[in-house]
């Protein structure tokens, strides 16, 4: 396997691991339209962002699955993962339509939304009353994290609106967020090796290469000095507030992405 290290490809994990080290989500959201400006396609981007977000999860869950909220994470695993798999499929398909599908300019402005519930009691109880109808929310979540990769914008924006500790924020995010990229792992896997049939999906196309390894462990590494010397030192009040300015950001970044 060929190593060739991209340095613009270290830089985008380097910046995205750290805001997923802080917050449970980062590499898969932020990553992937970064990697595709120089990739092209997400069967190129997948093979590098996948295991490292699912590193990042793993060492998260650890150190706080005490905290994980398991009615939400259930949720996660029986409405939102079986649509996270079938789009996933879908897209590698029809990719070259999916690719431009523009579905993130509504999901940005979703998370400018919630963003300001801190500062609107009125935006506030419009998100309790929409969050009522959760069992759609996270349906939708499956469908845009399958084709678009940008399903944790969903998820952050309604964990910011349940208001957990910041512990659990960032562990339950972080366990739902490490199955999304599980699933879309196996998929992926279970495509390659043929047990599942997808027409077009192309496994030669596939980016595999030891570069893949360098960049996997530049992740771990991003994380480990992220937890030790920033993630520990922000209170509950802080990280809250600091959620809400990464959401707000987050749903510009993806308007703009989309215009």
């Amino acid at each position: 396997m060929p190593l060739d290290i991209s340095i613009y490809t270290l830089i985008v994990i380097i910046v995205t691991a750290t805001v997923q080290s802080v917050f449970g989500v980062g590499v898969l959201l932020f990553g992937t339209p970064l990697l595709l400006l120089q990739y092209e396609k997400l069967t190129l981007v997948l093979p590098i962002v996948l295991p490292i977000s699912i590193a990042i999860n793993i060492f998260q869950v650890v150190k706080h699955y005490k905290y994980i909220d398991t009615g939400f994470y259930k949720r996660i695993l029986f409405l939102t993962i079986p649509f996270v798999i079938v789009f996933l499929a879908l897209v590698l398909f029809l990719e070259a339509k999916f690719k431009n599908l523009g579905i993130g300019i509504f999901v940005g402005l979703f998370m400018l939304f919630v963003a300001l519930k801190s500062y609107s009691r009125r935006i506030e109880h419009i998100l309790k009353a929409f969050v009522r109808y959760e069992k759609t929310y996270f349906i939708v979540m499956g469908i845009i994290h399958g084709l678009t990769n940008l399903g944790g914008s969903l998820l952050t924006a309604i964990a910011h609106e349940k208001n957990y500790p910041k512990d659990t924020t960032r562990v339950t995010v972080g366990v739902s967020y490490g199955t999304f990229a599980l699933f879309q792992m196996l998929t992926l896997l279970l495509a390659v090796i043929g047990i599942i049939s997808i027409p077009g999906f192309a496994a030669d196309n596939m980016n595999i290469s030891f570069s893949n390894v360098v960049y996997l462990i530049v992740g771990v590494v991003i994380f480990l000095l992220t937890e030790k010397f920033l993630y520990t030192n922000i209170d509950n009040e802080k990280y809250n507030k600091i959620f809400g300015i990464f959401l707000f950001v987050s749903g510009i970044l993806l308007i703009v992405k989309s215009l």
